[in-house]
């Protein structure tokens, strides 16, 4: 029934119904990410890392209340140019196909199409969490619940330290999400490759990454994984200094009134202002350096529903 609604362009469809390895992006890195041109070039990039490295990239975004799964080059152009392209997770997919609007996903809406689309591994640059002062506010991100029903593997370089680290772990344990450290014991933070909270496995190779997430699936262990993949170190940023940065942002954004979906693009808006510019080619470059990670266990993962 759902594929009325959704859009899987010829080479993704092939691929997945062949069983070969697919790696879905998500379009909010496009949309509201970075800016234009950087945020097509990076896009455009990713796609190709993807394919270098074995795989087959579907980026995936909303056009004209179509779930497209797979976006053109024409397409990525568009959702980098074009204005008021909605910022859609879970909650929002059906009033945007219902509208025919313009939609960029999120880390939780990119999971739910990848799942209804077969796509298993999914490359982010990281996830969204239980955001400081949740306690009062209840401010956590619908990726969380989604990693922790939705059957798609997640690499990403762990979670903006905007976030409250440790309450985003505690939340992801209490619902049964495994959270792996690729090359690293502790769990990444975005910018930085350390966070001061350990993660729950360390895996130092692919081959065992895709066993692991192939056992949980074939075990009916229903939900995400997420896998953290530190930033390359040359790119990475002092840990005092972008927590410095943060928590000046987070005393601003108070005063400011300014909270909910508004206070994560103000957040990041305000770190690259003083960062001048230096996050966003962090950004940039953990997004490719995942595209690499991603490629690699969906290559192997293919492998193994192949046998």
């Amino acid at each position: 029934m759902f594929n009325r609604y959704l859009e899987i362009n010829s080479e993704v469809k092939k691929a997945i119904e062949k069983g070969d390895p697919v790696v879905a992006l998500e379009s909010t890195i496009i949309s509201h990410g970075m800016p234009y041109p950087q945020n097509v070039e990076t896009a455009k990039k990713v796609e190709r890392i993807i394919r270098e490295n074995g795989a087959i990239p579907a980026t995936i975004g909303i056009i004209k209340g179509k779930l497209k799964v797979g976006l053109s080059e024409e397409e990525i152009e568009y959702m980098g140019k074009a204005k008021n392209v909605f910022k859609v997770s879970r909650r929002d997919i059906p009033f945007i196909i219902a509208k025919q609007l313009d939609g960029a996903t999120t880390v939780a809406s990119t999971m739910i199409i990848s799942a209804l689309s077969g796509i298993k591994v999914f490359v982010t640059g990281g996830i969204g969490g239980v955001h400081r002062g949740a306690q009062e506010t209840f401010d956590i991100s619908a990726d969380l619940m989604e990693l922790a029903n939705t059957n798609v593997a997640v690499v990403c370089a762990g979670a903006k330290s905007i976030l409250d680290i440790g309450l985003t772990l505690e939340y992801l344990e209490t619902h049964g999400v495994p959270v792996i450290g690729y090359k690293t014991d502790e769990f990444p933070a975005f910018y930085t490759r350390k966070s001061g909270f350990r993660v729950d496995y360390r895996v130092d190779s692919v081959n065992e990454l895709a066993e692991i997430i192939k056992i949980k699936w074939d075990l009916k262990l229903n939900g995400g994984l997420v896998i953290g993949n530190p930033i390359p170190e040359e790119y990475e940023m002092d840990y005092d200094i972008i927590n410095k940065v943060i928590d000046d942002a987070i005393i601003e954004a108070n005063k400011r009134g300014i909270r909910g979906k508004d206070l994560t693009p103000f957040l990041l808006s305000k770190i690259k202002q003083i960062t001048e510019g230096k996050s966003l080619e962090s950004n940039i470059q953990l997004v490719y350096n995942n595209a690499v990670v991603g490629s690699k266990v969906a290559v192997e993962l293919s492998k193994l529903y192949k046998r």
